[in-house]
């Protein structure tokens, strides 16, 4: 394979960074069964998507693929991969190690995608440590100073509700550009903050309307 050149940061809408992540995934199980192209319609189908779709999406780096011969796997999956970040392992912290936080970071899929929590910060880090969390866990006091000193950029929040406005704003504060949030509370943040929100009981209302 040829080596891919390096790319410039790419304006890229949410919702097709999103898309990407799909893609790559893709392409990652398409490798490990050893193949070498993929037509985009079957690499749509396999993402959830419609071909113009998956064209117009990876059009963004350019021309890809051959007519007739499909996309190559491994220099599309390292293009992806390149454009996602994910060429070295991203660091993450976790705050609000409880019940949620405590199972997020025993969790070993992380690194396996190109992120790597590498502390948890919690009002009683005692009892997280005696669940059996071996990430290092700290106070909630000493959350800026690691994230200045470790130039830390995304985080993840499981704290409750009544907590999560003031400890993002503590997480923006210190440098903090992206947050996955578990807490069910639409956070208010700057232009410059992204926030995905993962809230669980509300896909789970989702899911009921389906089930008869």
């Amino acid at each position: 394979m040829e080596p891919v050149e390096k790319i410039g940061k790419i304006d890229i809408p949410k919702k097709a960074i999103y898309r990407l992540s799909i893609y790559y995934r893709c392409l990652q199980k398409l490798s490990s069964n050893e193949l070498d192209t993929v037509s985009s319609t079957t690499l749509a189908r396999a993402a959830g998507v419609k071909p113009a779709q998956l064209r117009k999406d990876l059009a963004y780096f350019g021309q890809f693929g051959t007519r007739g011969l499909g996309y190559p796997v491994e220099i599309l999956a390292a293009t992806i991969r390149e454009a996602l970040g994910r060429e070295h392992l991203q660091p993450v912290i976790l705050v609000g190690a409880g019940n949620l936080g405590s199972a997020l970071l025993r969790y070993h899929g992380f690194e396996k995608e190109g992120f790597e929590v590498i502390a948890a910060f919690d009002a009683n880090p005692e009892a997280t440590r005696a669940r059996g969390v071996t990430i290092p866990v700290f106070a909630d006091s000493e959350l800026e100073s690691f994230i200045k000193s470790e130039s830390v950029k995304l985080a993840i929040l499981c704290v409750p509700v009544e907590f999560a406005q003031a400890v993002v704003n503590r997480l923006v504060a210190a440098g903090i550009q992206g947050v996955l949030n578990f807490s069910p509370i639409v956070l208010e943040v700057g232009p410059e903050v992204t926030v995905n929100n993962v809230d669980l009981a509300l896909e789970l209302e989702h899911l009921s309307y389906f089930i008869r």
